[in-house]
C-alpha cells in the first residue's frame, strides 16, 4: 500500500495545522496503526478497551471468531467474559471521571430556527436515569425489546440510552416509516413497550405521528403479535405552535389503558439509576434493515465490540478534539444516527448538534445558517443532500460564516467527482478534507474511509480500510483478485463492531452474508480497486437499491405494488436521479381488462407509499404487458435496468424467453408516468 510519489503530487493534501494536531498525522502513521491492527489485534483492541470502564475484565481473547460456514455456525465474540454498560461509559464516566458534566452534550436545533435548545452531560445523564425508571416502572426488564417511533428529539436519545442503562434492547424506526413498516418491525423484534411523539413537522407539513404508531398497533393486533402493553408518547413542544395553530388541532387519538404522557410519567420519577452490567456480548440493539427477500432484516449490536469499534471510528475519522462542535445531519432511525450521532461521539465526550429539520426549510441557506450559529467544526451528510444543496448555487452560503469548518464527510453512498469538489471547494472553502466513508448498517461503523490528515483522497473514492478490517475483491467463482481489479467486496475477518447475528434469524444471516463465498463477509457491493490500492464502491450488486442514502428492498416494493387488485406481476429497477442518486421505476404488469393510466399510476405510488413509506415512492411506473424472462421463469432485471435508463446497448439477450418483450416494452417506455 505505497502511494507513488508523483501519485501523491496530484492528490488533495489537507493544511499543515491540521496534521499537527491530528491523532493519525500522516500516510506512515497510518500504515504502521493498520499493520498493527492486523498483525497483533490482541494488544490494538486491548488499549482501546482501556479508555473505558469494566465492572469485570474479560477473561477471553479480544476477537474470536468463524467466518466458514463449511466449519460451523459463524460466530463473532468481543471480549467474553467482560461486564460493562454502554450508558455508564458514555454519560457516568464522563460526568464523573472526565469532568466533563457542564460540557455541551447536544444542541438541539428543531424544524424552526425559533426551536432550540441545548444539553449537557450533567443533563443528558438525568434525564436518561428518569427515562429508565419510567421504563421499570412499565415493566421493562434485561433483555425485553422497546420499540421507538420518534423524530429528532432529544427525547429519541434520552429513550435509547435509557434502554442501554437497563439492558433493554432498542429497535428504533425511523419516523418516516409507514404504520405498516412500523408494525412488521415491532412485531418481528417482539416489542412490549413502544415510545412515540404525537406529532412533528417536517417542513410546513404537521405529521400526526401518534395516529401512524396507533394504526401499527391495530395491525399487530390482526397479526395475532404478542401486544404492546404501554405506549409512552412525548407531547412534542416544536409542534405546539406554528403559525399560531394549536398543537391540539392534531386530534391526537388516546387510549387510557396504554396510552401515557412523557411528561406526567417522567414529572416526579427519580434522578438517579443504577446501570445494569451486561455481558460484552449481551444484546444492545436491534435495527431493521431492507432485505432482498422483501422482509426487513433485523441486524443485532451487542454491547462491548459496538463501543469500541463507533469510539475509535469517530475519533480517527472525524479527527475528533474536545473543543470541536461536530454534526451529523443524519437521523438516529438510520445506522448513522446510531453509531456517529448517539453512540460514538458521547463516547469521546463531543460537543454535537442534533436536527430535526430539513436542508431547505425555512430557507436554502439552512444547513449553512447552523454551521454559523454553533461554530461546527465537523460536519458529515449525504451526498444527496450535497446534490439538493448544489441545486441553489452559491448564493445561500456567502451569507453565513463557514471559516469554523475543518473537516467534511459524507455517507450513504458513493460521491460523485461533481458533488465532491462542490463539497469541497464552495463548503470547505478549498481547504478541508472530505471523508468518504463507506460502511453498513451490519458493519456498526466505517470499514473503507480516508483519515482526514493522513490520506492523499481522490474525489470519488472511499480510500482505504479502518484498522482492524481487511478487505479483498473477489470474482463470481470466489477467486480473489489482485492489484487493479473489480468484483465482489468481501472482508477476511471481523473487526469488533460488525453485526452479530439477524434477530431470531441465525440461518438468513449465515446465508445472506457468508454462504456465498465461505471464509469471507460478502457486503453485496461491487467494488473497484485501482493501480494505486484505492477502493471504489460501485454500487449493489444484488437487487438492492440506494435512493437517498438509504437501502431499499426491491422485493419489498414489488411485494407492495401486486397487492394491488390491478396488478398481476411487478418489477422495480434503480434509475440514475440527480439528487437522490438512484430512483425507483417500476414495471407493472395488469391483469386482464385493466387499463393503465394515470390515476392507477397515483393509486400505486399511495399504496407503496402506505405500505413502506414515503421515501420509497416510486418516480416513475410503466405499464408492462409481459416482463423479460428466462425460459426458467427469471426476470431479467438488467434488460429492465437498461430500459429505464433508456440505454439500447442490452447486451446477450439470447436466454430470453420471448425477446419481443423486450421491443413492447422500450417502445412503451415514453408512456412511463413520473
Amino acid at each position: 500500500m505505497v502511494i507513488p510519489q508523483h501519485i501523491q503530487d496530484k492528490m488533495y493534501h489537507p493544511p499543515d495545522d491540521l496534521r499537527r494536531d491530528a491523532h493519525v498525522p500522516n500516510f506512515n502513521s497510518y500504515l504502521s496503526l493498520y499493520k498493527k491492527s492486523l498483525e497483533n489485534p490482541e494488544a490494538f483492541w486491548k488499549e482501546v478497551a482501556e479508555e473505558f470502564f469494566w465492572e469485570k475484565p474479560a477473561t477471553g481473547p479480544m476477537l474470536q471468531y468463524n467466518f466458514d460456514v463449511t466449519k460451523g455456525n459463524i460466530y463473532v465474540k468481543c471480549m467474553e467474559g467482560a461486564k460493562t454498560n454502554m450508558c455508564y461509559n458514555v454519560l457516568d464516566r464522563n460526568v464523573k471521571e472526565n469532568n466533563l458534566a457542564e460540557k455541551i452534550a447536544y444542541y438541539w436545533e428543531g424544524n424552526s430556527p425559533d426551536h432550540h435548545m441545548a444539553i449537557t452531560y450533567s443533563d443528558l445523564l438525568k434525564q436518561v436515569c428518569r427515562c429508565a425508571n419510567v421504563l421499570k416502572e412499565m415493566g421493562v426488564k434485561k433483555g425485553d425489546r422497546v420499540a421507538i417511533y420518534l423524530p429528532m428529539i432529544p427525547e429519541l436519545v434520552y429513550t435509547m440510552l435509557a434502554c442501554t442503562r437497563i439492558g433493554a434492547v432498542h429497535s428504533i424506526v425511523f419516523a418516516g416509516f409507514s404504520s405498516e413498516s412500523l408494525c412488521e418491525r415491532i412485531t418481528d423484534a417482539q416489542c412490549s413497550i413502544l415510545v412515540t411523539a404525537d406529532g412533528v413537522y417536517r417542513g410546513e407539513k404537521l405529521i400526526n405521528l401518534k395516529q401512524i404508531a396507533d394504526e401499527a398497533l391495530e395491525k399487530c393486533r390482526d397479526k395475532s403479535s404478542p401486544a404492546v402493553t404501554k405506549c409512552l408518547v412525548v407531547k412534542h413542544h416544536a409542534t405546539t405552535t406554528k403559525s399560531g395553530v394549536a398543537c391540539n388541532k392534531l386530534q391526537t387519538p388516546w387510549d387510557p389503558e396504554c396510552d401515557v404522557w412523557w411528561d406526567e410519567a417522567m414529572r416526579d420519577t427519580p434522578e438517579d439509576c443504577e446501570p445494569e452490567w451486561l455481558d460484552a456480548e449481551d444484546p444492545l440493539f436491534i435495527l431493521y434493515t431492507s432485505g432482498s427477500t422483501g422482509k426487513p432484516k433485523g441486524v443485532l449490536h451487542t454491547v462491548a465490540g459496538y463501543m469500541l469499534y463507533t469510539s475509535l471510528t469517530f475519533k480517527y475519522v472525524f479527527d475528533h478534539h474536545h473543543d470541536d462542535v461536530y454534526w451529523c445531519t443524519a437521523d438516529i432511525g438510520w445506522i448513522t444516527g446510531h453509531s456517529y450521532i448517539t453512540y460514538g461521539p458521547l463516547a469521546n465526550g463531543a460537543t454535537s448538534v442534533i436536527f430535526e429539520g430539513i436542508p431547505v426549510h425555512p430557507h436554502a441557506g439552512r444547513f449553512w445558517e447552523i454551521i454559523e450559529k454553533y461554530n461546527v467544526t465537523k460536519f458529515y451528510t449525504a451526498p444527496t443532500a450535497i446534490r439538493l444543496l448544489m441545486k441553489y448555487g452559491k448564493e445561500p452560503l456567502l451569507k453565513y460564516d463557514l471559516s469554523s469548518l475543518r473537516i467534511l464527510g459524507t455517507v450513504g453512498e458513493p460521491i460523485n467527482p461533481e458533488a465532491w469538489h462542490w463539497y469541497h471547494e464552495v463548503v470547505g472553502q478549498g481547504r478541508c478534507p472530505v471523508v468518504d466513508t463507506f460502511w453498513q448498517t451490519e458493519t456498526g461503523g466505517h470499514v473503507l474511509t480516508p483519515l482526514p490528515a493522513a490520506t492523499p483522497l481522490k474525489p470519488g473514492s472511499a480510500t482505504f480500510p479502518f484498522f482492524g478490517v481487511e478487505p479483498t475483491i473477489l470474482n463470481e467463482h470466489g477467486e480473489e483478485l489482485e492489484g487493479e481489479a473489480e468484483g465482489y467486496l468481501v472482508f477476511r475477518r471481523p473487526w469488533p463492531g460488525i453485526m452479530r447475528t439477524v434477530y431470531r434469524n441465525q440461518e438468513r444471516f449465515e446465508n445472506t452474508y457468508f454462504k456465498k463465498f465461505p471464509g469471507f463477509y460478502v457486503t453485496g457491493d461491487g467494488c473497484r480497486r485501482d493501480k494505486d490500492g484505492y477502493y471504489w464502491i460501485t454500487g449493489r450488486i444484488d437487487d438492492m437499491l440506494n435512493v437517498s442514502g438509504h437501502l431499499m428492498s426491491t422485493a419489498e416494493v414489488e411485494a407492495a405494488l401486486t397487492e394491488h387488485a390491478a396488478v398481476a406481476e411487478a418489477a422495480v429497477v434503480s434509475r440514475p436521479h440527480t439528487v437522490k442518486g438512484e430512483c425507483l421505476y417500476c414495471f407493472v404488469t395488469l391483469k386482464d381488462h385493466r387499463e393503465f393510466n394515470h390515476s392507477l399510476a397515483e393509486e400505486l405510488k399511495g399504496l407503496v407509499r402506505e405500505r413502506i413509506g414515503p421515501i420509497a415512492t416510486p418516480d416513475f411506473i410503466q405499464n408492462a404487458p409481459a416482463l423479460p424472462k428466462t425460459r426458467s421463469g427469471k426476470i431479467m432485471r438488467r434488460v429492465l435496468r437498461q430500459i429505464a435508463r433508456n440505454e439500447s446497448d442490452l447486451g446477450d439477450l439470447s436466454t430470453l424467453a420471448d425477446p419481443k418483450v423486450v421491443e413492447v416494452l422500450f417502445s412503451q417506455r415514453c408512456q412511463a408516468t413520473s
